[in-house]
Formats: structure tokens, C-alpha cells, sequence
């Protein structure tokens, strides 16, 4: 009766060893974090000649500031909480759903982010940092996905939104 108890246990073990060597392994995206620093980094170093910055309803800036807090935290979900409460004063605000994307970048929901990043290129000014960081967005997810005509692509949008100054003598 042991010896059967033995070999009952022996071979669920193996058994068990022989299925875990034929499950496939989790996706393996890169961390969001760097992701969402290349992003923001996009923005900052633009130096176009043209930067569009919206006058902002105060009850926004309420809601953004409290998503800011959030995140700085770590409280993702939060944050975006905030940002959606944010979009419903101010829904066709370009720098808003921008900033949406780079929340769900943290919280991998990559597509929702391509989305929100492409939207706020339709919605908002074709040229300067907002436009690099939209474009930064589909190429880290595009990177992610390892879909090297999306990070082309992207690459080359990117870049269209630099708009130098005039040369001067």
C-alpha cells in the first residue's frame, strides 16, 4: 500500500513536470516604465519652433492635479480615474488623452493607448512636443510588439513634427 502511494505520487510529479515543460511562456513586454520616460523625453527634447499649450478649465486642472499625485504614487488606476473625469469636462483636449495613453502604458493596456495616442495627433497640432511624444507612443508599443514596420513608421511621424526656426545671420 505505501510502495502504491509512493509511485501514485511519484508519477503525478512527473506528470505534472512533463505538462509545465509544454506551457508556453507569458508575453514578455518590456517594463512600462522606461516606456512611458521615452515618451515624455520625446516631448521635452523637441525643440520646434511651434508648442501648443491649452487654457485649461480649472475643474480639469483639479482632476489632473489629483492624477499627477496618483501616479507619482504609484496608483495608476487612480490616476487614470482622474484623467477620464478630466476627459468628460474637456474631451477633445489633445494633452489630456495623451496623458491617458502614457497611464495605460503603465497599466499595459497597450491598444487603448495606440488609440488615445492617435486621437490626440488628430486632435492636436502637427508639429512640436506633443505631437513627438503621440508618435513615441505608437513606436514603444509598436517596439513592444516587436512590429518593426510600426516602429518605422512611427519613427518617420516622429520626426515630421520638428519644425525648426528660422535661420538667422
Amino acid at each position: 500500500m505505501i510502495r502504491t502511494v509512493r509511485w501514485a505520487a511519484v508519477a503525478a510529479v512527473g506528470g505534472a513536470l512533463v505538462l509545465a515543460g509544454c506551457s508556453h511562456p507569458a508575453e514578455q513586454y518590456p517594463p512600462p516604465g522606461p516606456m512611458v520616460a521615452a515618451i515624455r523625453a520625446a516631448r521635452t527634447a523637441d525643440r520646434s519652433v511651434v508648442q501648443v499649450t491649452p487654457l485649461r478649465d480649472p475643474a480639469v486642472s483639479g482632476d489632473l492635479d489629483a492624477a499627477h499625485a496618483a501616479e507619482a504614487s504609484g496608483r495608476y488606476q487612480a490616476a487614470l480615474d482622474k484623467v477620464n473625469a478630466a476627459l468628460k469636462l474637456s474631451p477633445e483636449a489633445p494633452d489630456i488623452l495623451q496623458y491617458r495613453a502614457e497611464l495605460e502604458i503603465f497599466l499595459r493596456q497597450f491598444p487603448a493607448a495606440a488609440a488615445d495616442a492617435r486621437h490626440s495627433y488628430a486632435l492636436g497640432s502637427k508639429v512640436g512636443g506633443l505631437c513627438a511624444s503621440n508618435w513615441q507612443t505608437v513606436f514603444e508599443i509598436a517596439q513592444a510588439n516587436k512590429d518593426q514596420a510600426g516602429m518605422a513608421a512611427a519613427g518617420k511621424a516622429r520626426e515630421a513634427c520638428h519644425e525648426a526656426g528660422p535661420i538667422r545671420m
